[in-house]
């Protein structure tokens, strides 16, 4: 063998990776994408060396949003962290896990570093309704967008419909990337199902909602909506307690069963009769994903990301007409098993090894 026959192997990229919104007090559906997404990076050890990062904190987060292996910490804590962070680009990354070939900032605030970076934006709800955001959340992600806008390499969107919101926002549209979330395949048995039953005392038959209690949620309407509808189903609610007016004070007919542990969730979702998610806005809809995954007849918003997650296998109604929504929980209720069928199959071509591929190919693009 000649020497022009030997190849030295790259070495892994050392990404640092933010997961700071694991300890958010609703860390939702992007602490989760960046935790399944990290567990995906992690298992390719040839191509990439994993370094996660947060702010200091005195406690290690909820179980289920808990990162896997060592995360370095910072030693400012959020808020000044995020303060610091975008008007200041420092604390750097590179301070507590050395020298790094690309920085992903996994939520909309970009880290600081003298690295290449990457940033992941999963919607900019913020920019449509700031009114159903805090003040002081809405000055944040703003500032934030500005910095992106100045020091992002990358930004990674979940859905087509974020790509194009960051277009109109002002970002660069050679620098935005689509990459679409997955979703966990559980296999969910029937004394699954009868054991969650029995633990959250569920009606034997009922429309569902899963996420977090903001007011984008439209959960307002979707209480009228199934009052309306006529099928006598009660609405059951799951999820953390998040801010602002969700809609939901003085719904006698809801049962409120709180945040759900990963081990339930997917029997949760198994055991709903239709799972509806008339959001208004959304950066992708992990529910709509899960739901389906379980084999749930499911309803959802038009024009938003969640008609991309459900790919014509849910049924799409106006979130902001409850009349739409009435007709949506009818039909989904009559096509129940078509669309659970659907959902399946749809769900099945949802992939978190897909997602941390083309997560991989940016980094690539940046260290090429």
């Amino acid at each position: 063998m000649s020497d022009n026959d030997v190849h030295d192997d790259p070495a892994p990229i050392r990404v640092a990776y933010t997961v700071e919104q694991c300890w958010h007090p609703s860390p939702g559906g992007t602490a989760i994408a960046a935790l399944r997404i990290a567990r995906e990076l992690v298992g390719r050890p040839a191509d990439v060396e994993v370094h996660q990062v947060a702010g200091r904190h005195p406690r290690p987060p909820a179980p289920e949003f808990r990162p896997v292996g060592q995360v370095a910490m910072l030693p400012l804590a959020r808020p000044a962290l995020y303060e610091t962070w975008t008007r200041l680009n420092w604390p750097k990354v590179e301070s507590v896990i050395g020298e790094i070939d690309v920085a992903h900032a996994t939520g909309l605030v970009p880290c600081a570093t003298s690295a290449p970076l990457v940033v992941t934006v999963h919607d900019l709800a913020f920019v449509h309704d700031p009114e159903k955001f805090s003040r002081h959340g809405v000055r944040t992600m703003r500032r934030s967008l500005d910095v992106i806008g100045r020091r992002a390499d990358r930004v990674l969107c979940s859905s087509n419909a974020t790509m194009r919101d960051c277009e109109v926002a002002g970002l660069d549209p050679a620098m935005l990337r689509h990459v679409p979330l997955g979703v966990d395949i559980v296999t969910v048995t029937d004394d699954d199902v009868e054991r969650v039953r029995r633990r959250y005392r569920l009606p034997p038959e009922f429309v569902l909602f899963v996420g977090t209690l903001e007011p984008r949620k439209n959960l307002r309407r979707l209480v009228e909506a199934v009052g309306r509808c006529g099928a006598g189903l009660p609405l059951v609610v799951a999820g953390a307690d998040g801010w602002g007016d969700t809609g939901l004070e003085g719904a006698a007919d809801a049962l409120f069963v709180g945040f759900v542990p990963d081990a339930d969730l997917a029997p949760l979702y198994a055991a709903a009769t239709v799972f509806a998610y008339p959001s208004e806005r959304e950066g992708f809809g992990l529910p709509v994903a899960e739901a389906m995954a379980q084999g749930t007849a499911v309803v959802t918003s038009r024009g938003t990301s969640t008609e991309e997650v459900a790919d014509g296998a849910a049924v799409l109604v106006d979130p902001f007409d409850v009349d739409s929504i009435v007709t949506g929980l009818v039909e989904a209720l009559d096509r129940r098993v078509e669309l659970g069928q659907h959902g399946r199959r749809r769900a099945s071509a949802l992939s978190w090894s897909v997602a941390a591929e083309r997560t991989l190919a940016v980094y690539r693009e940046l260290v090429a």
